[in-house]
C-alpha cells in the first residue's frame, strides 16, 4: 500500500463503480447512473462528492445498514400539467433524481416550464448534475434537496437543517454552463469527509459546539454531528453581523420545497435513526425544475447574453494580488482539462476503501497501483 495520492483513469474508475453497484444488488443500467453521477464530481473536481463517497455512502448503506435499497421502484403519485410527485421508496437517490429532472425537462418542453419533487429518496450525488440536464436540453435548471440534520439556525447551536443546496444551471455560450453547486452551509459534510480522510484539520469558522465554540478535529466532528453536539454553520457565518442569517434563510426555503410540497420527512426526521436509536432510511426529499428558454426568446440570444455577463465579470477590475476572477463552473470546467488526461486523484484512505469492496465482491479483473 503506497502513502501517496496516485491517480486511475476515469474509465476504469467509473467500469468499477458500475460493477460494485451491480455487485450489491443496482440493475445494470441504474448502475451505470450512479456511477456517472459520482464520476462526473471527479471529473469536475469536486472530491467531496465522487467515488469517495461510494463506500460510506452507498455501500454501506445499502450492505451493511440496510436502510437502502438497491432495485428503485419510482411511483408517480401525483402528477397534473406541469408538475408531478414521486415517490422513491429509499432506492438510489441518483436514478430517482435523474428521472425527475428529465420529468421536468420534458414537461417544459411542452407547457414552457415543468416542475417535480420527490419523497422518500436518498443521497443523489452533486445537485448540480441535474440543472446541468436542463442545460444540455437548452434549458434553466434548478435544484435542491433536504439532508440530514447539519445546519444551526442563526444563533443556534443545535443541527437542525441539512446542508441543504440550492443550485441553478443556464446553458451559455461558452464550453461550460453556468452552475452554482453548494450547500447552504459554510462547509457540506463531504468537505469534512474529505477532510478527516486526508487528516486534516478544519478552518475556524465551518462548526460548532453546544457552547458556540468552533470545532476544527474533521474525523471527532463527523461523530458529533451524528450525536448533535456539534453544528455546521451557515452560509455567511455566526450570528447576523456577516450574513449567516442569508445562508440559514436559503437553507429553509430548500428545507420547505423538499418536504412541504411532497409531504415528506423534515429536520430530525431525517438523522437515519428511528425513536429507539436503530438505523433507518433518510427519507430525503428533492425538487426540480426546467425552464423553457425559447418560451421567452431565442435559446442562442440567451446563451449569449448570459455569456456576456459572465466575461464582464471575469474582466472586472481584480483586487490587489488576485491572479484572475472567476464565474460560476468555471472552476470546474478548469478542473475537468486538467484532469482529462490524468484521472481521478485516489489518497490512502480511499484506496483503503476501494480495495476492501474490490476484494468483498471478488472483483478480480480491477488491478490497481496501490494494490
Amino acid at each position: 500500500m503506497t502513502d501517496s495520492i496516485c491517480s486511475v483513469g476515469f474509465d476504469t474508475m467509473e467500469a468499477f463503480m458500475v460493477d460494485v453497484f451491480k455487485g450489491i444488488g443496482v440493475p445494470a443500467e441504474e448502475a451505470a447512473v450512479c456511477a456517472d453521477v459520482l464520476i462526473t464530481a471527479d471529473k469536475r473536481g469536486i472530491d467531496s462528492h465522487g467515488i469517495g463517497r461510494l463506500k460510506p455512502i452507498y455501500y454501506d448503506r445499502i450492505v451493511d445498514h440496510k436502510i437502502q435499497v438497491p432495485v428503485t421502484e419510482f411511483e408517480i403519485v401525483r402528477e397534473q400539467g406541469a408538475t408531478a410527485v414521486v415517490d422513491g421508496h429509499h432506492g438510489m437517490g441518483m436514478v430517482i433524481a435523474k428521472r425527475c429532472m428529465q420529468m421536468a425537462i420534458d414537461k417544459a418542453s411542452e407547457y414552457g416550464l415543468g416542475m417535480v419533487v420527490a419523497r422518500n429518496s436518498t443521497h443523489y450525488g452533486i445537485a448540480g448534475y441535474y440543472p446541468m440536464m436542463a442545460c444540455k436540453a437548452g434549458m434553466l435548471g434548478m435544484c435542491g434537496t433536504n439532508a440530514r440534520p447539519s445546519i444551526a439556525p442563526t444563533f443556534g447551536v443545535e443541527n437542525m437543517l441539512g446542508t441543504n443546496p440550492l443550485v441553478f444551471g443556464f446553458p451559455t455560450d461558452e464550453p461550460f454552463p453556468f452552475t452554482n453547486d453548494y450547500a447552504t452551509s459554510v462547509s457540506q459534510r463531504g468537505k469534512i469527509e474529505q477532510y478527516a480522510r486526508e487528516g486534516k484539520t478544519l478552518p475556524a469558522g465551518w462548526v460548532i459546539d453546544r457552547e458556540g465554540q468552533t470545532r476544527t478535529d474533521a474525523k471527532a466532528v463527523l461523530d458529533e454531528l451524528v450525536a448533535g453536539t456539534a453544528a455546521l454553520v451557515p452560509v455567511g457565518g455566526i450570528g447576523e453581523e456577516t450574513g449567516g442569517y442569508k445562508g440559514y434563510g436559503y437553507a429553509t426555503v430548500v428545507e420547505i420545497l423538499s418536504a412541504a410540497l411532497q409531504q415528506g420527512a423534515f429536520l430530525k426526521q431525517l438523522s437515519g435513526f428511528d425513536p429507539e436509536g436503530n438505523r433507518a432510511p433518510y427519507c430525503l426529499g428533492h425538487f426540480f425544475m426546467a425552464v423553457n428558454i425559447s418560451a421567452f426568446t431565442e435559446v442562442e440570444a440567451f446563451k449569449k447574453t448570459t455569456g456576456d455577463i459572465l466575461r464582464a465579470l471575469r474582466g472586472s477590475h481584480k483586487a490587489p494580488g488576485a491572479e484572475r476572477i472567476y464565474t460560476c463552473g468555471e472552476k470546474e470546467h478548469l478542473a475537468w482539462l486538467e484532469r482529462e488526461g490524468k484521472g481521478v486523484p485516489i489518497g490512502v484512505e480511499l484506496q483503503k476503501q476501494i480495495i476492501a469492496m474490490r476484494d468483498a465482491l471478488r472483483l478480480d479483473g480491477y488491478i490497481f497501483p496501490f494494490g
